[in-house]
């Protein structure tokens, strides 16, 4: 930060030599890389934005709602099953209760 003051208070005395001191710290490799990527990013917007891409977001858009409704299909099937299992498991254990009550009112009746 020091540095960058000085190059400033020169540039008020002799402004070609700062200029030169300016350019010497801009770094080649990451001004490439910079530009690199702006025009990787560039070339992609157009890209993505293309109809040919339109076209293949819309067909895999369409293949997972496809997919959605296969697993809400499955979905559906599994609750009615766990519902079947659910109610039956109920009417085992009434029947299981009601076979203890009569079992113990026929051993009071014995009694």
């Amino acid at each position: 930060m020091k540095e960058d003051y000085n190059i400033f208070q020169e540039m008020d005395k002799n402004g070609g030599v700062v200029k030169m001191k300016l350019l010497k710290k801009i770094n080649g490799k990451h001004t490439g890389l910079f530009a690199a990527g702006l025009l990787l990013g560039t070339a992609g917007v157009k890209v993505l934005s293309s109809k040919d891409a339109k076209n293949v977001y819309t067909k895999c858009t369409a293949a997972v709602l496809r997919a959605k409704e296969s697993v809400m299909k499955t979905v559906t099937t599994v609750q009615e099953n766990a519902g079947d299992i659910y109610a039956e498991a109920q009417q085992i254990n009434e029947d299981r209760k009601a076979q203890e009550t009569s079992y113990a009112d026929e051993s009071q009746t014995e009694e």
